[in-house]
């Protein structure tokens, strides 16, 4: 069973971090960065999966999402704090080197942190995200974030997901979608709420589709010296495939997922997608071991 803590970051917030023990002291720990909106339930499956193979597995809320506190000034919500505060927990739990698994915006704190922390990444897991985010993505995005609709049950925040994102995910039934609504909202006070702080959509608001967006590609190939991963859904909207061919050019070790009939961003939850993860951070163990001999 995992185990909930916190960690306080340098101005007093407090990061709520899911832990799952790992058995084998010899395996890479794993840290899982999720996306802009989403919290540490949506690696619950992946990480009890890594977990169940002796290795440590640790997720984490941002700031402002989950159990983490939220913060008064949303222009706190950002890359840069929130980078700080990943850091922050790493050197609390002492658990460096690790392999990042970061979905969307946790997939740019990693590329990030390969450039300021290089030594604290031994690989890295991309879901859905590259150096170079497309304007049609995010102006979708940016037209959910804070405006979910209130629910009138979860059974009714399952049938508002579907229609939000059913043409991301068309293969997903109303299970899936009503399992996605208990990931997605909280109950307080008996009103269904979106489980972060919906002042997140300051984060976007400076967006404008119609000026060019800088690209991450030194901080991408800042990844050069470990193993990478890239996993594209099919259907996504904010990682083309134009972009995932470019990052096989420029990495020397990349590997490549893409997960059919899913969008932006793949659930990470299928056993032959788990099964790749695995593999990947077992390549990446067997790596160090390798540069060691």
């Amino acid at each position: 069973m995992p185990t909930s803590r916190f960690v306080t970051a340098a101005d007093g917030i407090n990061i709520h971090v899911r832990e799952y023990a790992g058995r084998d002291a010899n395996a890479r720990p794993v840290v899982c960065l999720p996306g802009l909106t989403r919290t540490t339930a949506d690696f619950e499956t992946l990480a009890e999966a890594l977990a169940a193979a002796c290795r440590r597995v640790v997720t984490l809320d941002y700031r402002g999402r989950g159990r983490s506190d939220y913060d008064p000034d949303p222009a706190k919500y950002s890359l840069p704090v929130e980078l700080g505060d990943v850091i922050t927990v790493l050197t609390a739990l002492a658990c460096e080197p690790a392999v990042f698994v970061g979905t969307s915006r946790g997939g740019i704190l990693t590329m990030l942190m390969a450039a300021v922390r290089p030594a604290a990444i031994a690989g890295a897991v991309l879901n859905d995200i590259g150096p170079v985010l497309e304007a049609e993505g995010l102006v979708r995005i940016k037209g959910y974030v804070g405006k979910l609709p209130t629910p009138a049950s979860y059974d009714d925040a399952a049938r508002i997901l579907a229609r939000l994102f059913g043409a991301q995910f068309p293969k997903l039934s109303h299970d899936d979608w009503l399992k996605s609504a208990y990931r997605t909202y909280k109950d307080k006070d008996g009103v269904l709420i979106a489980d972060y702080d919906v002042a997140l959509a300051r984060a976007l608001q400076d967006f404008d589709p119609t000026k060019p967006l800088p690209d991450l590609w030194p901080q991408f190939e800042a990844l050069k010296p470990v193993p990478v991963m890239a996993i594209r859904g099919a259907n996504s909207d904010l990682l083309s495939a134009a972009t995932l061919d470019e990052m096989s050019l420029r990495h020397p070790d990349l590997e490549t997922l893409i997960v059919p009939d899913q969008g932006h961003a793949p659930l990470l939850a299928e056993a032959d997608v788990i099964a790749r993860i695995a593999a990947f951070v077992d390549r990446c163990d067997a790596r160090r071991v390798g540069m060691s001999a």
